[in-house]
């Protein structure tokens, strides 16, 4: 009997969390194909949907309770839309829709945030870089998610003693931090093509030699993978000019957050990339983690059937394999998204620039083109009985 055979018949509990903007709207996208893949892989879901972010201030003065961090931890997995927009975002304000993300990272203990980039052949012309450039990109950056510049003590906002108004955060980490996530990064590394690098700024924070002494003592353990340290400016640098000469780059909070936003444009869209953010605890199917795509909650589309759905869609993908163990179904997901765009189907923001080849293509809102994405799904793979 095969693993997807011993499946037939699980069901999985998802924590299912819309947020904000467009994310009610992805979210609800990336459901109707995790629907029609369990119909076809023959499992189904059940799903605990918590009002967090943004809509959770408004609902209960809070971004995300206690209550919704251990709705997420009972869950075999957590699927996000975004989180925020213009309505909460007075500096003043004391409660911020992003501390749910900060909530459900440190509570979950999901310390890493895995963004693989690629790009689909059919992309190329959405995409600002030259062809030739975007040949045999396929990189995973693995970013530190629960310490750093985002979680340091003090940060608040202070008066010198001339009045002046000053603010400070504090960038922390200690070694077992980075220990663990550059083990992560060496483990991925040591699955594709054996090459980790990790990217931080040593030549002025005492924070990035500390990652460069640990990463150097957990390299003795891999051997058989190629080790580079690199300034923060030369891998923004190089992601521009030469991203495919990437394998798995690792890096700390703020550098990470700051690079893979910029990796989106390789792709052609910030709509296209998913993410995962992991930690060490094992459900009984997998690695429990959350899942969303990369892109924030564009209030300014929001409610027009405008967004693309195919980063939260991969990020659907990632959940089935890495939490769900479900690795037959994330493969149907990631062929049927290539299909879909193969046959000419993009939300505007993966229009080329080209109008003549954007003329060939077909345009579809945000529900139209995640039902086509299951429709291939349904296509290319019989119902299991």
């Amino acid at each position: 009997m095969s693993a997807a055979e011993a499946g037939v018949g699980q069901t999985f509990h998802l924590a299912l969390i819309p947020g904000d903007g467009v994310g009610t709207e992805v979210i609800a996208g990336a459901v109707e194909v995790l629907e029609t893949v369990g119909r076809v892989f023959g499992f189904g879901f059940t799903w605990d949907r918590l009002i967090v972010g943004g809509a959770g201030i408004d609902a209960y003065g809070i971004a995300c309770r206690p209550e919704d961090v251990e709705a997420c931890r009972a869950a075999d997995a957590v699927l996000l839309g975004a989180v925020g927009g213009p309505k909460w975002d007075n500096p003043d304000a004391t409660v911020r829709p992003e501390q749910a993300l900060f909530a459900l990272r440190g509570g979950l203990g999901l310390f890493a945030n895995l963004r693989p980039i690629t790009v689909q052949p059919q992309l190329i012309g959405a995409s600002p870089l030259k062809p030739e450039l975007l040949e045999g990109v396929d990189c995973m950056i693995v970013r530190e998610l629960t310490s750093g510049l985002y979680f340091g003590k003090p940060s608040e906002p202070r008066v010198t003693a001339d009045g002046e108004r000053a603010a400070i955060d504090t960038l922390w980490y200690t070694e077992s931090e980075i220990r663990r996530i550059v083990t992560l990064g060496f483990e991925l590394a040591r699955g594709r093509r054996r090459k980790l690098t990790q990217v931080d700024k040593a030549n002025v924070l005492a924070t990035s030699r500390l990652w460069r002494k640990v990463t150097e003592e957990v390299h003795a353990d891999y051997p058989d993978v190629t080790l580079e340290h690199r300034l923060v400016d030369s891998a923004a640098m190089t992601l521009a000019k030469w991203p495919a000469g990437f394998d798995v780059l690792v890096t700390e909070n703020l550098f990470g957050d700051i690079l893979s936003d910029e990796a989106a444009v390789i792709a052609g869209s910030l709509g296209m990339l998913p993410s995962a953010s992991i930690g060490t605890r094992q459900t009984a199917h997998g690695r429990h983690g959350l899942y969303e795509p990369i892109h924030g909650s564009a209030p300014d589309i929001a409610g027009k059937d405008l967004a693309n759905p195919l980063g939260t869609i991969l990020s659907a993908a990632m959940m089935l394999r890495w939490s769900l163990g479900r690795t037959d179904a994330a493969e149907a997901i990631e062929a049927a998204v290539a299909a879909t765009l193969a046959d000419g189907f993009r939300t505007k923001d993966l229009l080329p620039s080209d109008a003549a080849e954007a003329a060939t293509l077909t345009v579809v809102g945000t529900q139209a083109m995640a039902r086509v994405v299951g429709d291939r799904i349904a296509i290319n793979r019989p119902v299991t009985a």
